[in-house]
């Protein structure tokens, strides 16, 4: 494998590709969150059984990210990514057509499953693309596609809902997410080169670093502010602060406009002032903002609609570029497809379920502001985070 011996410029193609991928990726898992109040009403489920569904799709995202590793092993990175890509869009075509709960339940963890392929041969085919010091700038404009998929999934929702029913829009999501793997196939470049599945030896390697196990809780948290709490956030705005679907779907669809340009700065400050630091700053306030989002009176919580995801989406720059440096290069991709799982499952399955159980039996607003202390509360891992090249 020729690693880091290209510039970012030279890439930007097949980077933009790849982020393309990431983009149906990922709105192909949180598409169900602006959908969920007509969801709710056409199957008749409440809130905590709402909140269910992302934690099966995370169950199964958990699953495929852990095995991720004997996948591409096997496969090579850029099959890995090929693969992941249509068979999401398959699964996606099947639970267009499901007629039960069960038989969409069944198909969330599919999603899940199918999705999970990509992102560590997606990170290890980015990172063996451009050099190490374009790792944050290159790391954030791949981000670029969850923070797009934040903004373009409820204004999809809003205006093909008014054509299309939900069963409709997850069909056109699998046929797109077809599209770009057989795109992939034919223009793209990098992933020529097999990952390194999880053994006795490398994973010693990693389980007995300490800051392995806090990059773990860092990307719980950080994809707790994000995905966790946007998950919810139509169901919250519509339930108990008294939206309408389609004002609190474009609310949340304004509040990720400037996403992609503060996460591309994050990259940049990244590689300025550290990975460290950056995380520091990020978890800190995106734990206060939550909390109050949970607590703010009246319209007020409009401004912190804007305020939060603002700071949340800064959490992933720092964050790959922290999981980058623990451990070995040749286990780069076992460190995402161990970490990134426990982070999805907590932050994007059972922090939405959660908030959705206490909907139904106290109140969104308590839900949301435990998760805002919590999430303050993980500043102080920070001073126990160490990097190889610090030891």
């Amino acid at each position: 494998m020729n690693e880091n011996v290209a510039s970012l410029r030279s890439q930007i193609g097949p980077l933009l590709l790849m982020t393309g991928i990431f983009f149906l990726n990922f709105i192909s898992r949180i598409i169900l969150a602006p959908l969920m109040p007509t969801i709710e009403m056409d199957l008749g489920i409440g809130h905590a059984e709402a909140g269910s569904l992302f934690l099966l799709i995370s169950l199964g995202y958990f699953i495929s990210l852990m095995g991720s590793g004997f996948f591409s092993s096997r496969f090579t990175h850029r099959k890995t990514i090929i693969f992941s890509s249509m068979f999401l869009g398959i699964t996606l075509l099947a639970v267009s057509f499901s007629d039960t709960l069960w038989e969409i339940r069944i198909g969330c963890i599919i999603v899940g499953l199918a999705a999970g392929l990509y992102l560590p041969s997606g990170i290890s085919t980015l990172t063996s693309l451009v050099r190490s010091q374009d790792w944050g700038k290159a790391i954030a404009i791949h981000e670029l596609a969850p923070n797009l998929s934040f903004l373009a999934a409820p204004l999809i929702s809003e205006a093909l809902l008014v054509w299309f029913t939900w069963r409709n829009i997850l069909a056109l999501l699998g046929l797109a997410s077809v599209f770009v793997g057989l795109a992939f196939a034919r223009f793209g470049k990098g992933g020529d080169f097999p990952g390194e599945p999880p053994s006795p030896s490398n994973l010693k390697s990693l389980l007995r670093e300490p800051s392995f196990w806090i990059m773990i809780v860092f990307f719980s948290l950080g994809i707790s502010g994000s995905l966790g709490i946007y998950a919810m956030l139509p169901l919250f705005l519509v339930s108990e602060r008294g939206m309408t679907q389609s004002w609190s779907n474009y609310l949340v669809a304004l509040s990720r406009i400037s996403g992609p340009g503060v996460s591309f700065l994050a990259g940049i400050v990244t590689d300025k002032l550290g990975p460290k630091v950056a995380l520091g700053g990020v978890v800190l306030l995106t734990g206060l903002l939550t909390l109050l989002l949970g607590i703010v009176p009246g319209s007020w919580v409009v401004l912190i609609v804007f305020l939060q995801p603002l700071i949340a989406v800064c959490f992933f720059p720092p964050g790959f570029a922290a999981l980058s440096r623990i451990g070995p290069p040749h286990v780069r991709n076992i460190s995402v497809s161990l970490t990134v799982p426990f982070g999805f499952l907590v932050g994007g399955g059972a922090i939405p379920t959660g908030i959705g159980i206490f909907g139904d039996m106290f109140s969104f607003d308590l839900g949301i502001a435990l998760v805002g202390i919590i999430t303050m509360g993980g500043f102080i891992l920070l001073r126990y985070l160490r990097f190889p090249d610090e030891q």
